[in-house]
């Protein structure tokens, strides 16, 4: 499975923020819209992540207020990216080991999505689930003489 099939499903809506806008105007977008990331983007490409673990590392170094910070100043500047193709493992691997929550999706410099932890969990679970279907119907169907030998 692929990155382009999880975004299929998932729909196409992105969240962007610019680096010279406020943290507490990027925060805010975050809590109207019940997201926990917002990709950055200047000129068109992509510069940054901010998740709200940077939006809280920000605030506290600021004595627990946003100030006058930028996004640009909490960003993280070298978020993990992916592509429509990158398989599913790969990016639970890279996820895993950099313990992000959110990626990029990235195809020829055109950000196409993001996909989060949960998303990748979701799939994982989901394709379990027709697979267990699976040898569940194939167990039920199995025919009659080809099964488990018997012993006495």
């Amino acid at each position: 499975m692929k990155v382009s099939d999880i975004l299929r499903v998932k729909g196409g809506t992105l969240f962007t923020a610019k680096p010279e806008d406020t943290l507490a105007d990027a925060a805010q977008l975050m809590a109207e819209k019940d997201i926990g990331s917002l990709v950055v983007i200047s000129n068109g490409l992509v510069v940054g992540m901010l998740t709200f673990r940077e939006v809280i590392q920000a605030i506290v170094k600021n004595g627990g207020s946003f100030g006058t910070t930028t996004v640009y100043r909490a960003m993280d500047s070298g978020p993990l990216i992916c592509t429509m193709e990158t398989e599913m493992d790969e990016v639970r691997r890279m996820m895993l080991d950099r313990h992000a929550r959110y990626m990029p999706v990235i195809n020829k410099s055109m950000l196409m999505g993001v996909i989060s932890f949960y998303d990748v969990a979701r799939t994982v679970v989901e394709s379990q689930n027709f697979e267990n279907q699976m040898l569940k119907a194939y167990i039920r169907d199995w025919p009659e003489g080809d099964g488990p030998v018997k012993q006495a």
